[in-house]
This record gives C-alpha cells, sequence and structure tokens, in this order.
C-alpha cells in the first residue's frame, strides 16, 4: 500500500515514553538551556497515556534523579516510602529462613531508596518534560525506522490507523507520521521491535554475551493496616522453583497498605 506520508522535523526524536525516554528529554532540554539554545525534542509513546504501559513496582535509588532534578522534593516527585527495612529470605514449601543483613551483597541493602510506583514516576517525569517544552505524543507507536541514503538512521514512522481486518484502508484511515530527526534515540525498553532491527541490521550484539530475559507475574495485596509496614522490602529465593531454575520473589510494602508482589524466573 503506498500512501504519502506527512513529516515533521525535530532535532531529536525520542521513541519511548519510560523514565529513559523521558529522563533524555529532560537532560537534552536542560543542556541546550544552560548553552542558551533551544532545541526541538519529541517523544512517541505507544500508550494511551505517559505511563500507562509502566506496570512496576520498584525500590528506587534516587541518585539519578538528584542529579537530573536536584529540586523533585518540592516539585512533588512520586517518591513518598522510604525503604525501612530488608529481608531476604529462602523459601522451602513449608516455611521460609531468613540470611542475616550482615550477609547480604550491597545489591540487596536498599537504606535511603524508596519504595515507588513507577507509573507514577513516569507521568510525573513527563510533565517535568511537557514543562521545558518536550512534545509528547502518547497512543503513537513507532511502525518503522527510517534510513538516510548512506544507511543512516533518518528518524521512525508511526502506524498507519484505521486498517481494516482485510488490510484495507477503512472509512476512518489516517496515514501515519514520518518524525525526521539529527538524533533519534530508541528507549523502547526490552525486546523492542524496532530495537531488536536495529541490533541485527547494526551488528549491535556481535562479539557481546546475549541479552537474557525472565518472566514476570505481579500482584497486588490489600492488607490490614495493623499488618501495614511501609517501607518493608523482601526478597526471596527457593521454593517454588527447583535448583535448576534461575528466579525469586520480591515484595514492597508501600505506604497505601498494598504490598506489591511479583515473581519471576528465567
Amino acid at each position: 500500500m503506498d500512501i504519502e506520508r506527512e513529516s515533521m522535523e525535530y532535532d531529536v526524536v525520542i521513541v519511548g515514553g519510560g523514565p529513559a525516554g523521558l529522563a533524555a528529554a529532560i537532560r537534552l532540554k536542560q543542556l541546550a538551556a544552560e548553552k542558551g539554545n533551544e532545541i526541538g525534542v519529541c517523544v512517541i509513546e505507544k500508550g494511551s497515556e505517559i505511563g500507562a504501559h509502566i506496570l512496576s513496582g520498584a525500590v528506587m535509588d534516587p541518585r539519578a534523579i538528584d542529579e537530573l532534578l536536584p529540586d523533585w522534593r518540592e516539585r512533588g516527585a512520586p517518591l513518598d516510602t522510604v525503604v525501612s527495612e530488608d529481608r531476604f529470605l529462602f523459601l522451602s514449601e513449608t516455611g521460609a529462613r531468613q540470611v542475616p543483613n550482615w550477609m547480604l551483597p550491597a545489591c540487596f541493602t536498599n537504606h535511603g531508596n524508596y519504595v515507588v510506583r513507577l507509573g507514577n514516576v513516569v507521568r510525573w517525569l513527563g510533565e517535568q518534560a511537557e514543562a521545558l517544552g518536550v512534545e509528547i505524543f502518547p497512543g503513537f507507536a513507532a511502525a518503522e525506522v527510517l534510513y538516510h541514503a548512506d544507511g543512516s538512521v533518518k528518524g521512525v514512522a508511526t502506524g498507519n490507523m484505521g486498517i481494516g481486518r482485510d488490510g484495507q484502508p477503512t472509512d476512518s484511515f489516517q496515514p501515519g507520521m514520518e518524525l525526521h530527526a539529527k538524533y533519534t534515540f530508541f528507549a523502547e525498553g526490552s525486546r523492542g521491535h524496532l530495537g531488536k532491527q536495529l541490533i541485527a541490521k547494526f551488528a549491535l550484539d556481535a562479539g557481546r554475551d546475549p541479552q537474557s530475559y525472565g518472566i514476570g507475574l505481579k500482584e497486588l495485596w490489600e492488607i490490614e493496616p495493623s499488618k501495614s509496614k511501609p517501607g518493608l522490602v523482601i526478597h526471596t529465593a527457593g521454593w517454588p522453583l527447583d535448583s535448576a531454575t534461575y528466579g525469586g520473589s520480591f515484595l514492597y510494602h508501600r505506604a497505601t497498605t498494598r504490598w506489591r508482589s511479583a515473581t519471576w524466573w528465567a
């Protein structure tokens, strides 16, 4: 289907409105302002709104946001549950055994970190980016990488909308838009479909170990207020996984009297 598409020009196009994409957009605007320059930065996000595809709860180290937006507390960033305690448990079918905290590696020590809902953090980052003049287009998925004649990346095109099951345009058809940029920043997250194309085209994985991925299951538990312990972070290993399967679980206790529980394995 040969369809003429309109195009828009930017200095930087960012594919993906997650933490990486939005932080990059904010920093680009900051650097330009420090030099007295103005640059056009655009973020496209496949979700219906910023944060719509960010499901994760997380323990967040504030160091990066301290560097990006030092006054994040005054700006009302949704980091409000400080980690109060770390526990690491080895599970069996009938019980659990806690590892003494002095034996835990540094990656399991979360003093000074925050239990957050990452979707809320990302929505807040989107607000900060828009305040700096970043153009954000939710609901538009990048469907194609565009290239210059010399093979370098020219930008991306969004997908056509209003295509019927037969592959033909319907009455509501709208062609995709081409977004051209001096620099295109791909922040799709793991296993992004455009990222996989770029890895193959430019052999970005040559001589490198392959990436590994896990399957994660998320639950939210609402518990009695009397059992609430905001900031409690629990990681586990062992049952129900066997010794040949890599994985575990993590439970983060937020101030809203909800646990976040995710079990993952690879």
